[in-house]
């Protein structure tokens, strides 16, 4: 597991209980709670991205973009 993986595992937790504590809280009505809210589901979606391009990228094979199927003068 990749350092990018553990982050974006790091981040989307940290997301998920800022997203939880402002739906919590979100029936008293303040500007913060809304805050969380918003920056909760963002970064929730933030983490999600990054794990999953560093799996992606982790799992993919290389690419040989040094070959050409194209004839040469």
């Amino acid at each position: 597991m990749s350092l990018f993986v553990s982050l974006g595992i790091l981040i989307l937790l940290g997301g998920l209980v800022l997203l939880v504590t402002g739906i919590r809280r979100h029936g008293e009505r303040q500007p913060k709670h809304t805050a969380m809210l918003i920056g909760g589901m963002m970064m929730t979606a933030f983490g999600l991205v990054i794990a999953g391009f560093a799996i992606a990228y982790e799992n993919a094979a290389p690419l040989d973009l040094n070959t050409s199927s194209a004839p040469t003068p």
